[in-house]
């Protein structure tokens, strides 16, 4: 049996790594780490638009080596979406194969993270002014709400976050 499958989709530094490995550690399961992160690091942040179908590949084959393993629940510190949105706002355009990508994978739940935490500035981190933030709040907020699937608004404190989240987890059973 395929665990179910939660998304963790916001802006940048809005608490996504954290929420995740916090609800895996709740939930006795396993999360997926965002892939370009590491892919990143290791080309000391730089990219082009190539490297967008590596890192939606790497995420991929990371998400369903890691779902392999895991029991009820997976939880994912992003999706291709997230590609998508960078890919779209960085170079106008993505590539058909990461929006077919988008549309065959199956999730069952998304938690938005909302941009009420500090900014936390990282050398893989473009985008830390508030209109700027609040502009990508607003694109996966459309996501998620044109995404068919359950969704809901995590905001506030971290324990607030986790309770948030985890009700809304629950909520699914």
């Amino acid at each position: 049996m395929s665990p179910r499958k939660v998304v963790i989709i916001g802006p940048e530094s809005t608490g996504k790594s954290t929420l995740s490995e916090a609800l895996a550690h709740e939930l006795q399961t396993l999360w997926v780490p965002e892939y370009a992160r590491a892919y990143l690091q290791e080309r000391n942040n730089k990219y082009s638009e190539e490297d967008m179908l590596i890192m939606a590949q790497g995420q991929m084959q990371t998400e369903d080596a890691v779902a392999q393993n895991a029991d009820k629940w997976l939880i994912c510190d992003t999706d291709l979406n997230v590609i998508k949105v960078w890919a779209e706002h960085k170079y106008k355009r993505c590539a058909s194969w990461i929006l077919e990508e988008i549309a065959k994978r199956k999730y069952d739940l998304y938690l938005l993270t909302y941009i009420d935490i500090n900014w936390e500035d990282d050398p893989q981190r473009e985008h830390g002014a508030q209109d700027m933030r609040q502009y990508f709040y607003n694109i996966y907020r459309d996501i998620v709400q044109n995404s068919g699937l359950p969704w809901i608004d995590i905001r506030g404190s971290h324990e607030e976050r986790i309770a948030t989240a985890l009700q809304a987890i629950q909520s699914l059973i």
